[in-house]
């Protein structure tokens, strides 16, 4: 078999090292898996829940439980979050608890990576390029969304009053952090 042999090696597509600038710290996210979900809205209703994690969640919503996370992006769209080393295990689990419901499951976890962006000035060094509002009113915690950030398109995720997560594919990744080490010491 050949892709037994001839395994692909993630490789980071930009430094490991967290930097801090100021008031915002800008580290790379682990290695983990991303799971796509569509299924129908009133299914996701019927099942509640997979995985341990809710489905039945207003969109834009997320929910974590046991270390993994589900992140409503839609009416028939979720991305399941989970460690690297877990992707086997929830994609079995997943697709056993929608057993005879129409849905589509997608491991997208080699097509992005993540960065956290945290600290006082995290929500206003992301406004540099990011069109929205990220005050805590309008974007409060458990809030992710599909957005852009300097003309990307990226997943934004707020996970504490100062803490973000920026989704991307891996070949804007080194120009978003780059985007945003710039937008940090412009504050």
């Amino acid at each position: 078999m050949l892709e037994s042999r001839n395994r692909a090696t993630r490789v980071a597509p930009f430094p490991l090292a967290t930097e801090t600038i100021g008031r915002v710290a800008i580290a790379p996210l682990p290695p983990r898996t991303r799971l796509s979900l569509r299924l129908r809205p009133a299914a996701a209703a019927d099942v509640g829940a997979v995985a341990g994690l809710s489905l039945d969640m207003p969109i834009t919503a997320t929910r974590a439980a046991d270390g993994r996370r589900a992140l409503r992006l839609g009416p028939d769209e979720w991305l399941l979050l989970a460690d690297a080393d877990e992707a086997e295990e929830l994609t079995a689990l997943v697709t056993a608890g929608l057993a005879g419901t129409f849905h589509a499951l997608v491991d997208v976890s080699h097509r992005s990576c993540g960065l956290a962006v945290t600290g006082a000035g995290a929500g206003a060094a992301l406004n540099a390029g990011c069109p929205l509002d990220l005050s805590p009113k309008a974007f409060p915690i458990g809030t992710a969304t599909r957005t852009v950030l300097a003309k990307t398109e990226i997943l934004l995720a707020r996970l504490d009053a100062d803490a973000f997560e920026v989704e991307c594919w891996r070949s804007w990744a080194d120009y978003l952090r780059g985007f945003l080490l710039e937008a940090a010491r412009g504050l």
